[in-house]
C-alpha cells in the first residue's frame, strides 16, 4: 500500500521511518511512505502557504494554490489513490473503518494546519474526511500517522505473527483480553490457572470470556452494537456473577 502525505512538517513522519511496525513495514516494500511538503510549491518569495480568513477571525487557513500543486504532484506518482483530509470534522475512525481503507491501494493524506484548509479545495479534490477523536490536535500529522500506523499493521507480513492484528481489541467489536507472560508469579500474584493448564479449548472460552467481561466493564457501548451468541451470553453472564461476589 502506498501513502503519500501532504505535510508542512514532513520531518514529523521520521518516526515511522525510523522505529516499529510501520518501519520495518515500509523497510521490507509492504507499504511506501511519500512526503509532500507544500511550501516547495508556493510561488512567492516567502514561500507562504496560508492567508487571513475571509470574514474575520483569528487564525489562518492554507491556501489552495499550494495543496493543489502539492497534490497534483502526489496524484501524478499515484492515479489511484484516493485523497482523505485529517479533520475534527471528519468521519470518526474505527478498527472496521481501518480494516476497511486497508483494502485500498493507496491514500494521498491532507495533513492541515492552523485553522483547516480552504474550503473549496476539500470540495474539489477531498474524498474523504477522516476524524481520530473528537478533540482537537494542532495539525493532521499525528492522525495520519496513527491512521497509517493502524493500517499497515493489517497488512499481510506487517506483524511477526499471522494472528496478532486479528487478536486486537476491536477486531471482533470487543476489547481485547487480559495478557500475562513469565514469570507466573510475581508479589504473590499467580497467572489464571487456566493459562498454564495446556487445555487451549478453555484457554479460548477464558480469553473470550475476559474480553467480553472487560468490555462490558469498560465500553458496554460496544456491547449494544453486537449480538452475542448463546455461547458468548453464557461466558458474559459468568464473568459479570463473579465480578459480582467479588465485589
Amino acid at each position: 500500500m502506498r501513502f503519500d502525505v501532504i505535510s508542512l512538517f514532513p520531518a514529523m513522519f521520521r518516526a515511522l521511518e525510523d522505529e516499529g511496525v510501520v518501519a520495518r513495514a515500509l523497510a521490507q516494500g509492504i507499504a511506501e511512505l511519500h512526503l509532500w511538503n507544500p511550501r516547495d510549491y508556493a510561488l512567492d518569495p516567502h514561500r507562504n502557504v496560508d492567508d487571513r480568513p475571509y470574514g474575520g477571525g483569528p487564525g489562518m487557513v492554507m491556501k489552495v494554490a499550494p495543496l493543489r500543486s502539492a497534490l497534483e504532484a502526489a496524484r501524478a506518482e499515484a492515479p489511484e489513490s484516493r485523497v482523505a483530509y485529517l479533520s475534527p470534522q471528519g468521519r470518526l475512525l474505527d478498527q472496521g473503518e481501518m480494516a476497511t481503507i486497508a483494502q485500498a491501494s493507496g491514500w494521498i493524506l491532507i495533513a492541515g494546519r492552523y485553522e483547516g484548509i480552504d474550503e473549496r479545495l476539500i470540495d474539489d479534490w477531498v474524498d474523504e474526511e477522516w476524524s481520530i477523536g473528537d478533540y482537537v490536535l494542532s495539525g493532521g500529522e499525528l492522525p495520519a500517522m496513527v491512521v497509517m500506523d493502524a493500517v499497515i499493521r493489517l497488512l499481510p507480513g506487517a506483524l511477526g505473527h499471522v494472528d496478532s492484528a486479528r487478536e486486537d481489541s476491536y477486531v471482533d467489536g470487543l476489547l481485547d483480553h487480559p495478557h500475562y507472560t513469565r514469570p507466573s508469579e510475581i508479589d504473590g500474584r499467580s497467572v489464571p490457572s487456566v493459562l498454564l493448564s495446556g487445555d487451549h479449548g478453555a484457554i479460548e472460552r477464558w480469553r473470550l470470556g475476559q474480553a467480553l467481561g472487560r468490555t462490558w466493564l469498560r465500553r458496554p457501548d460496544l456491547l449494544q452494537r453486537r449480538s452475542l451468541s448463546k455461547v458468548e451470553q453464557a461466558l458474559l453472564d459468568q464473568f459479570i456473577l463473579a465480578h459480582q461476589d467479588a465485589g
